[in-house]
Order: structure tokens, then C-alpha cells, then sequence
């Protein structure tokens, strides 16, 4: 597993999993109505129909972390700002999206 993951927001679905399935030659490792995933030479990149609600700005890194909770107040403490607080997007996994002091969005994620 990658210790990162590229997340990219789309507006549909459909139109953007046949484009990176043809930009990346390969096909998704999964393919639902809320996720589609690619595992492309061991990077994962995802598309996130519902990137625009979850307020991401543009495709966002989320780094894998052991303690979420702990990595948001240290990131807070280090001048960043929370954009969408600690979720539970389902399978055990829970993300937090937040900027950086210039406004670029970074996320954290930790898997079950």
C-alpha cells in the first residue's frame, strides 16, 4: 500500500473514470457510485464524484497516518486550518481535510 493517496474531485463520473482508465491503461480496481479507484505502479489515485460537497478545491494528497486526531491538532498548531473535520467515510477509513497557511488543501487519512 501506498503511504499516500491522490484524491481527485470530479462532476461525473462516468466521463472521468473512461478518461483515466484510458490515461492510465489500466482499469479500476474498484468502481462505485461514490469512489473509483486505480492502483497505477503503486500509487492509488481515486476520483471523488462528491469532491465538490467534501469542499476540495482541486486533487488533494492524503497522507496515511497512524493517530488522525493527533495529526489535525499538531497540523492546527502549525498555523493549519480544518476544512472538513475528522469523517468516517465507511470501511473503517476516516479522513480530515485541511489548508496549509497559503490556503492549499492537504488530508490526512487512516484505514482499519
Amino acid at each position: 500500500m501506498s503511504n499516500h493517496s491522490i484524491v481527485i474531485p470530479v462532476e461525473d463520473l462516468g466521463t472521468a473514470t473512461a478518461f483515466y482508465t484510458t490515461a492510465f491503461g489500466i482499469e479500476p480496481h474498484t468502481d462505485t457510485p461514490y469512489y473509483v479507484g486505480f492502483n497505477h505502479a503503486g500509487q492509488e489515485i481515486a476520483l471523488n464524484p462528491n469532491g465538490a460537497n467534501d469542499k476540495m478545491t482541486g486533487p488533494v494528497v492524503y497522507w496515511n497516518v497512524d493517530d488522525l486526531a493527533a495529526k489535525v491538532a499538531e497540523v492546527e498548531a502549525a498555523g493549519g486550518t480544518v476544512v472538513r473535520p475528522i469523517s468516517d467515510v465507511g470501511g473503517g477509513t476516516s479522513l480530515a481535510l485541511m489548508t496549509d497557511p497559503a490556503g492549499n488543501q492537504v488530508g490526512f487519512i487512516t484505514q482499519g
